[in-house]
């Protein structure tokens, strides 16, 4: 390897650095920047979507309870009929 390709492959290394710290301190700058959720806007949000699990966990529970007790008569249905 000769010097000159040594030379240029510190360069390559330095710019390769110099552009890792430049990215952290761009994000640095971003964090800066970025609008945090309130707490109580954090809180309200959490609640909603505990409600919202809750309120989808009733309804498939409510369609599945429909349809056991459906399949179920129509089961007994065609027991009474084929008997």
């Amino acid at each position: 390897m000769t010097v000159s390709q040594k030379v240029t492959d510190l360069r390559v290394a330095k710019r390769k650095r110099a552009m890792r710290l430049g990215f952290f301190r761009e994000m640095k700058e971003e964090m800066k920047m970025v609008s945090w959720t309130t707490r109580e806007e954090l809180r309200l949000c959490g609640k909603i979507v505990i409600g919202a699990i809750f309120a989808l966990g009733l309804g498939i529970y409510l369609v599945d309870l429909t349809l056991r007790l459906f399949l179920s008569g129509t089961g007994n249905l065609v027991r009474l009929i084929g008997a």
